[in-house]
């Protein structure tokens, strides 16, 4: 596997700690408009590590949830070994009266 290469820029940082992205950096990560950051940095070092924050809406947050996430990769290992039933739009919707 191919080491992934490392994209830098320097970036001045102003007086109130704002500090501009260098469009190289934001382009490697596909970081578009106004997009949100977390910053992290261990006490008395010398590195600031900035990542991308990914938001989801909240009537969407169950999905992400490690207890939903854990039936999804049961499912999905399910359809892999193909253990599915086909059957129409009709015969679910009678299947699922049974219920």
């Amino acid at each position: 596997m191919e080491k992934p290469r490392v994209i830098e820029g320097v970036a001045k940082v102003n007086e109130r700690g704002a500090i501009t992205i260098p469009a190289q950096v934001r382009k490697a990560v596909g970081m578009e408009g106004e997009s949100l950051v977390v910053a992290s940095a261990v006490e008395n070092g010398n590195e600031i590590l900035i990542r991308m924050q990914l938001t989801i809406d909240r009537d969407q947050a169950w999905f992400w949830s490690p207890e939903w996430q854990a039936e999804e990769k049961k499912s999905a290992a399910d359809y892999d070994r193909g253990r599915v039933t086909k059957m129409s739009a009709d015969d679910f919707l009678r299947e699922i009266e049974k219920w």
